[in-house]
């Protein structure tokens, strides 16, 4: 067994609650689905957040969703003049019997963070 991680980001479209958890949601559910993930296979998520996020904590948001037996913590990001605005990321550390290369998500505008895998 090896120890993996994978990153991913997404770019929510307001500060509320419902899009925190909206956005949360479909950036976990497709880094487990591109990567072949399961829940039972994951060693902690960690987010961050852009200090704009306040209205809700991306990591309560995945709790509901089950994940109950997975760490799960949340920092702000550093802020940087000229950050992009309303940014979630992620890294998730899992564990895999394959030799994979894990593969990034950035979805919703992220892409913009990493122009090296969008090319």
């Amino acid at each position: 067994m090896m120890v993996y991680a994978v990153r991913g980001a997404i770019q929510i479209g307001s500060n509320t609650r419902e899009a925190v958890t909206d956005s949360a949601t479909e950036l976990i559910k497709r880094i487990l689905k591109i990567n072949h993930l399961t829940e039972n296979s994951i060693i902690s998520i960690v987010f961050s957040v852009t200090k704009d996020i306040t209205a809700y904590n991306p990591a309560a948001a995945i709790r509901l969703n089950g994940f109950d037996k997975v760490p799960l913590f949340c920092v702000q990001e550093a802020y940087m003049e000229a950050q992009m605005p309303l940014i979630i990321r992620v890294l998730i550390t899992y564990n895999s019997k394959e030799n994979i290369n894990p593969v990034p998500v950035y979805l919703n505008g992220a892409e913009k963070l990493r122009p090296d895998l969008f090319r």
